[in-house]
């Protein structure tokens, strides 16, 4: 059939199962908007305050269902908003499908109005991007486009569509939705290699990333981890993946991780990784990470496979299939002494534990855990609170940390929380700082123009906490631009917006606020003090090693 080039655009979403879409529109995109009015009964758009809340509400969609988050926007600054939330996707590897308009074909490298090169500008934060110049090929770019997106280690594509090629009559004929690219197990004789390494060795430990929900091989990693008698820690990306209280799990590793997963994997032997990279916070001083042990890392993207960390067996290969190959050449052990050692370490952290009575951080977050259903997702920004979270929240279901782990990309949350609870139906929390709020708090009016039950905890110390915290102990006090003093009221803004909210600076003001904001039907801000000179700790300094790990203020 014929169909003009918005059309095409929105039929292949369609047909490629997208639900929902995140945008906003303008001149070069409108063509696309028109056509969306007319499917608006098959394909939901979601009108945000700036595009870079669309990309971020597309992002946190994609992370809490596993689907391609779909974002549109115009051309010039339209599209270049985008640029914050295409490199959020890709540093955290999220599926996601970028369409940008642009000026004519006819016009393109005259400098006309409203004109840029965002493929030329997103080359490096996209796993691939298109320039569509003929109206034939559009379906079938988009088809190509949702397939890299989620092939493999997936990740954002662009779609750069000018204006007369949705305005152009082409083909369109519909077809199944793409599959990504089809999964391998790793090499006999590599997988063979793992098994003998991790059969020979005393002290192993389970070690995962976002990859081990991406590869959907929880459930074998699991059975891993027990036929071994092996410890489970995690990345920052990784949370949520398995259930919080399962009796293997240590928790988050790295600069702020749990103390007994940090200990535990810079005392293993062996470290089976899997779909998790070995980046700065993680490493800490490369020459001192986990120096006893034999890494075993299996990724669906070979690049990082002894990229930071040299591997004794890397494999690139999917997850699962690999790990159904490799259970059966492993020997059921136990490991008594090294359950052991994991106790002691466990014992240890609980000695380093904040145990402090009153409105701490730690204390905030576990009076939020006590609301949470098993579905409930959870975003935050980055900051001193998203370490607070990471370390304390309590997760049942998998893809319900919702949160920018390689960019850390302040303002992410309210946008990406827009898109959890858009994606899932399910009441969602935002757990965000004053000074990460801040940066899109506009996204409110997104919040209450669709009504999406969210429940925003401002952990708000008046300062920007983490950069305090480093020039506290590495820049000997000077807090420069790090306080912010500013005398804006967030719960009357909140109401400005249309929402509602309280502020609150006692546990029981705080435990009541949650519940009736979980009753709330929208966004319900929840002001909550906490003082300027809480510390995120354990902490590893930068470019120090698990010997310079700060468990007390004044260490």
């Amino acid at each position: 059939m014929q169909l003009s080039g918005a059309d095409i655009i929105v039929r292949t979403l369609i047909e490629q199962g997208c639900d929902s879409v995140f945008g906003y529109p303008g001149g070069q995109i409108l063509n696309v908007y028109d056509s969306l009015y007319k499917y608006q009964d098959e394909i939901h758009h979601t009108l945000t305050a700036h595009e870079q809340g669309a990309v971020h509400g597309a992002d946190g969609y994609a992370r809490a269902t596993g689907k391609v988050g779909v974002v549109i926007a115009t051309s010039g600054p339209g599209a270049t908003n985008l640029v914050t939330g295409i490199a959020t996707a890709y540093l955290d590897s999220i599926p996601l499908v970028a369409i940008t308009g642009n000026v004519a074909s006819s016009q393109i490298g005259s400098d006309s109005f409203q004109e840029i090169d965002i493929t030329g500008i997103t080359l490096p934060i996209t796993k691939h991007n298109y320039f569509v110049g003929d109206v034939n090929e559009l379906a079938d770019t988009m088809r190509e486009a949702f397939r890299i997106a989620k092939s493999g280690r997936p990740g954002p594509v662009l779609v750069d569509v000018p204006k007369d090629i949705q305005v152009a009559m082409g083909e369109y004929t519909p077809q199944p939705p793409v599959a990504a690219d089809e999964k391998h197990a790793a090499d006999d004789n590599a997988i063979m290699e793992a098994a003998e390494c991790i059969n020979a060795a005393e002290r192993p430990m389970v070690y995962f990333g976002g990859g081990i929900m991406t590869g959907e091989a929880q459930a074998e990693m699991l059975e891993l981890a027990e036929k071994i008698d092996a410890p489970i820690g995690c990345s920052m990306m990784g949370l949520s993946g398995i259930p919080t209280d399962h009796p293997r799990y240590l928790g988050m590793q790295g600069m702020h991780g749990h103390y007994a997963s940090s200990m535990a994997l810079h005392n293993a032997d062996c470290v089976i990784s899997l779909g998790v990279r070995f980046n700065d916070r993680v490493t800490g001083d490369k020459s001192k990470f986990a120096p006893q042990a034999k890494i075993i890392h299996i990724d669906i993207d070979g690049s990082e496979l002894s990229k930071n960390i040299n591997a004794f067996s890397g494999m690139k290969a999917d997850i699962k299939m690999t790990l159904q190959k490799l259970l059966p050449l492993l020997k059921k052990t136990a490991r008594p002494q090294w359950q052991a050692k994991i106790a002691e370490f466990r014992s240890d952290e609980e000695k380093h534990q904040d145990h402090r009575e009153g409105m701490t951080p730690r204390n905030a977050i576990l009076t939020l855990n006590r609301h949470l259903k098993p579905n409930t997702p959870i975003a935050t920004d980055v900051g001193q609170h998203q370490m607070w979270s990471a370390q304390n929240l309590k997760f049942t279901n998998s893809r319900r940390f919702i949160s920018s782990g390689g960019l850390g990309t302040m303002g992410f949350g309210i946008g990406a929380a827009i898109g959890a609870a858009t994606g899932t139906g399910e009441h969602t929390v935002l757990v965000t700082g004053d000074g990460s709020f801040g940066m899109c708090l506009t996204e409110l009016a997104t919040a209450v123009s669709y009504n999406i039950p969210v429940v925003i905890l401002i952990l708000n110390n008046g300062v920007l906490g983490m950069v305090r915290q480093w020039q506290t102990l590495f820049y000997n006090k000077h807090y420069s631009n790090t306080v912010l003093n500013r005398k804006t009221d967030f719960v009357q803004l909140a109401k400005a917006f249309g929402a509602d909210g309280e502020k609150v600076d006692t546990l029981d003001a705080l435990d009541a606020a949650i519940a009736k904001g979980f009753e709330y039907n929208g966004p319900y801000v929840i002001d909550c003090a906490i003082d300027k000179d809480e510390f995120v700790l354990p902490m590893l300094p930068p470019g120090g090693s698990m010997d310079d790990i700060i468990v007390k203020v004044g260490e």
